[in-house]
């Protein structure tokens, strides 16, 4: 059974750091496509950065050079390092990939950035 757990979310002040890890478990996920998406209170839930089999890695225009997406493929855990973080970046931050067409999230980490 595929499962991923998120952790790592808090509250920070604006302009702070935070790094989030995403824990996979019911498969090996170093050549999968691995996604953070996020979801603001009253918005649709958005995707946030990419990593793909090569690891190369994708971020929405709006996170561009404050948030890194990386993983370990050790460990099967999934990273969101992020800095000079924003008021607007407050939100549910959920893990994804898909296998076989079949979509897995985790449950979300809670992200507020407020001073």
């Amino acid at each position: 059974q595929v499962q991923l757990m998120e952790s790592g979310g808090s509250l920070v002040q604006p302009g702070g750091s935070l790094t989030l890890s995403c824990v996979a478990s019911g498969v090996i996920t170093s050549q999968l496509p691995m996604y953070w998406y996020r979801q603001a209170p009253g918005k649709q839930r958005e995707w946030v950065a990419s990593i793909i089999a090569d690891n190369t890695t994708y971020s929405a225009s709006s996170v561009r050079g404050r948030f890194t997406i990386s993983r370990d493929a050790w460990q099967n855990t999934l990273y969101l390092q992020m800095t000079n973080l924003k008021p607007e970046d407050t939100a549910v931050y959920y893990c994804n990939t898909v296998i076989d067409s079949r979509n897995y999230w985790g449950q979300g980490t809670q992200v507020t950035v407020s001073s």
